[in-house]
């Protein structure tokens, strides 16, 4: 049988007397200010009853006589756990913590695993690819380029019988047909050329519509003559720096705007077809001659800092 060593023996010793005073100093102290709560013998029901001295037992029972270290618990640790035991259970079932649910939790979950980039709330997650990819680095940035002009001016026509996606889907069959949408060479189209175009099923051009981009490709051409290049007709219109607009919600960003209205007017004098105030200003958005990314998108700030450097005529 083990036998203890007087030095152990001695400690265990040593804690059960430090035990015994303080399950002592513990049933005066219930004794002393637990009146006011239950009687003195502690009686919640017909059915259950404490007592000190059982309150001071179940405190005791909680250290073992395998280490002299237990014997260093504080009496308010002891007495927070005698409240909790004397508490009524409806109060204590008060205080226990509801579970989240299994599928509320995996949504909270979702939302924070998703790198994806905060982008305009008109592109959703059923947005096509090239729809997004557009947005993500075309739409919005200042273009310069006389034949990029033309494009984003040509498909801006084409936004009233079709969407972006069905546009862009289509958008390398329209380069092809239009000779990369350079304006001289578009505007020495004949009959012919208008006639295959309008006639290609992959394309899905009216002929109204094809006749219109040849003739604004003479127009371009008459006002690279006046003012040098397209893009210094158009951007002279901006004063050379784009609109830079902080919207925060879509229903906030316009259809049409006063400068639109203002280029729409000139261009239509100069001969343009198909350029009303709302198809400008959806080629103002395109070409970056207006900033309306929504201001937590995160290209607002990719375009605006394009937007401010020093224009340079490319």
């Amino acid at each position: 049988m083990y036998k203890a060593s007087p030095k152990r023996r001695a400690i265990l010793e040593k804690s059960r007397s430090v035990r015994e005073k303080e399950a002592k100093q513990t049933s005066n102290f219930f004794a002393k200010h637990l009146k006011r709560i239950y009687p003195i013998t502690l009686q919640r029901s017909t059915s259950s009853s404490f007592s000190l001295s059982s309150i001071s037992l179940s405190l005791s029972q909680n250290s073992t006589d395998s280490s002299a270290t237990d014997s260093t618990s504080t009496l308010e640790q002891r007495i927070s756990l005698a409240l909790g035991l004397i508490s009524s259970p409806r109060r204590r079932e008060t205080f226990v913590p509801k579970a989240i649910p299994q599928q509320q939790e995996k949504i909270v979950y979702q939302e924070f695993e998703s790198d994806e980039p905060k982008r305009c709330n008109w592109i959703t997650k059923k947005s096509d690819e090239v729809y997004v990819t557009f947005h993500d680095q075309q739409w919005g940035v200042p273009v310069y380029d006389d034949n990029l002009l033309f494009e984003y001016l040509a498909m801006s026509g084409m936004l009233m019988d079709y969407n972006w996606t069905e546009i862009l889907k289509r958008k390398e069959l329209f380069r092809e047909a239009f000779c990369e949408f350079d304006p001289n060479l578009v505007a020495k189209m004949g009959e012919k050329e208008i006639t295959e175009i309008a006639s290609n099923k992959a394309i899905m051009l009216q002929e109204s519509r094809v006749r219109c981009i040849v003739d604004n490709a003479k127009c371009i051409t008459k006002v690279v003559k006046e003012f040098g290049s397209f893009s210094s007709y158009m951007w002279g219109f901006m004063d050379y720096k784009p609109i830079i607009n902080r919207f925060k919600y879509s229903r906030n960003v316009p259809l049409r705007s006063p400068k639109a209205e203002i280029i729409s007017k000139d261009m239509i004098k100069r001969g343009f077809r198909f350029v009303g105030p709302v198809i400008v200003h959806s080629f103002m958005q395109a070409a970056g001659l207006t900033i309306d990314h929504l201001v937590d998108c995160f290209r607002h700030g990719d375009c605006v800092s394009l937007a401010e450097r020093p224009w340079r005529h490319i």
